[in-house]
């Protein structure tokens, strides 16, 4: 059977600039291996954005399984994944703590009853505007989605790990379950697209970007709400994510929009483990006492929140690196625009 979207190997393999993937036989699901800076040791954390499995059940057979091999694994879980987070939170020698909620839709809802009164003002406005198209062959459409992501990159000024290359988004866009979408405008050019990954019953939002056209005319509202429809055969759920930060208290405008598509939301669980607590011991000597997980990460962190006291969540996930992050070899990196060009 071929796994889709976040489950399948080529998503993963898209992240080896990050780290090198690293498989669970026994659950299905995939770390990313890291050095860990100044030793010859390797961690290990959960891919951009999520870390799904096939059997949650399994997944403490696989954290045993690690020991002597990285010093620690760090995840955020899929919020459609375990279904018995307090028995699975056993497995972890931090345990599970509950994260952030993620905004889903239930498909078997019409649109019109899910979101709010000003999406749907929204959506209408730009659909009268936009022509939105689901695309047959996505990779054909690589070097006007990097173009795309470029202006999200100088517009949010984003770093690390969310500063995809060239490369990366060149497989990226023919992993197994991809549904791409693309909004064009009067004039025939692409206003903005979104990506998203089937899984089962659930498609995940992954990435949006839009031209400056693009965001004048609300194109994102254009292509959720087209997306909503055409995916309503293929999936039940469709599963927004959560919002920019650490603390996701609704306040950001990327939290708004997500929640202003529906009411329901599902937890993520943040899993914490030292798999070799020896070295782990080790590597924390000297160091400042802190609730950062894994703790001889903490100066990074430092680093990404610019030193602010108290700002930085209590583990360096694969969401937090959009601001800082490291390469599989320990190495700094600090995306700007450039970035994709880089890989060309």
């Amino acid at each position: 059977m071929v796994r889709t979207g976040y489950l399948s190997p080529d998503y993963t393999a898209s992240l080896a600039g990050f780290g090198r993937p690293l498989v669970l036989a026994c659950s299905g699901g995939s770390l990313l291996e890291r050095a860990v800076p100044g030793s010859a040791d390797t961690d290990a954390m959960g891919p951009y954005p999520l870390f799904c499995c096939v059997d949650w059940s399994a997944l403490p057979a696989d954290l045993a399984r690690l020991a002597g091999r990285v010093v620690s694994v760090v995840v955020v879980t899929d919020p459609f994944g375990p279904g018995d987070p307090l028995g699975l939170s056993g497995a972890f020698s931090h345990g599970l703590t509950r994260y952030k909620d993620h905004a889903v839709i239930d498909l078997e809802r019409p649109l019109e009853t899910s979101a709010c009164s000003h999406h749907r003002r929204n959506a209408r406005k730009a659909l009268a505007r936009l022509m939105v198209e689901e695309l047959d062959e996505p990779r054909r459409y690589l070097e006007t989605w990097c173009g795309l992501y470029g202006e999200l990159i100088r517009r949010h000024r984003l770093s690390g790990m969310t500063c995809f290359s060239r490369e990366s988004f060149a497989v990226q866009l023919a992993v197994p379950g991809l549904a791409a979408f693309r909004a064009v405008d009067d004039r025939g050019e692409t206003a903005g697209m979104v990506l998203w990954y089937c899984q089962g019953e659930v498609a995940y939002y992954h990435l949006a970007a839009y031209s400056e056209r693009g965001y004048v005319e609300k194109a994102s509202y254009a292509l959720f709400w087209r997306s909503a429809e055409r995916l309503r055969d293929r999936v039940r759920w469709l599963s927004l994510g959560a919002g920019a930060g650490a603390t996701c208290d609704g306040s950001d405008g990327l939290t708004r929009f997500k929640r202003g598509w529906t009411s329901l939301l599902r937890p993520t669980y943040l899993g914490r483990h030292v798999a070799s607590p020896r070295r782990y011991a080790e590597l924390c000597r000297g160091r400042p006492a802190s609730d950062f997980f894994p703790a001889y990460r903490a100066p990074v962190a430092a680093v990404a929140w610019g030193g602010r006291s108290g700002s930085a969540p209590a583990a360096m996930t694969s969401n937090d690196w959009a601001r800082h992050c490291e390469d599989a070899e320990g190495k700094p990196i600090h995306g700007t625009r450039d970035h994709l060009r880089a890989a060309r």
